[in-house]
């Protein structure tokens, strides 16, 4: 999925879309892709001179890449996606502008309207983040 693809599914739009590919490459996994250009909102003032992709984004372009996969059997015009929680995060390396970010999400289970996923985030093969999180899918 493109970026216009990914509109159909996620509610978000720019500046807050933070992912440019997702694809589904097995039962319950997606990879997406987000390279950071530099001129992010998120980059101004987090640090002046030395840009950092803060910790919290890179949380949102996990659980992004992931409502691409739980949301896309679904009509996201009668939906609402809502993070509920977020466990064992970890940075591991800082994450700069031209960075290309790898993203890896799998959904681990369902229970009702909530979904419990993790996901990894890698910059030229290492890994930068990784974290458990849930969303709530639930009527407008």
């Amino acid at each position: 999925m493109n970026r216009e693809e990914i509109k159909a599914i996620l509610p978000h739009r720019e500046p807050m879309l933070l992912v440019d590919s997702a694809e589904l490459v097995g039962e319950g996994e997606v990879q997406g892709v987000y390279t950071v250009r530099g001129d992010e909102f998120f980059l101004q003032g987090h640090f002046p001179g030395n840009p950092i992709v803060p910790g919290v984004i890179q949380c949102e372009i996990m659980a992004q890449t992931c409502c691409a996969l739980i949301c896309g059997g679904e009509d996201m015009a009668k939906k609402n996606t809502f993070f509920t929680s977020l466990d064992k995060v970890r940075f591991r390396q800082v994450i700069k502008p031209g960075d290309r970010m790898d993203i890896t999400c799998k959904l681990n289970r369902r229970k009702g309207p909530f979904f419990f996923a993790s996901g990894q985030i890698h910059v030229n093969g290492k890994l930068a983040a990784a974290a458990e999180f849930s969303f709530a899918l639930t009527d407008k």
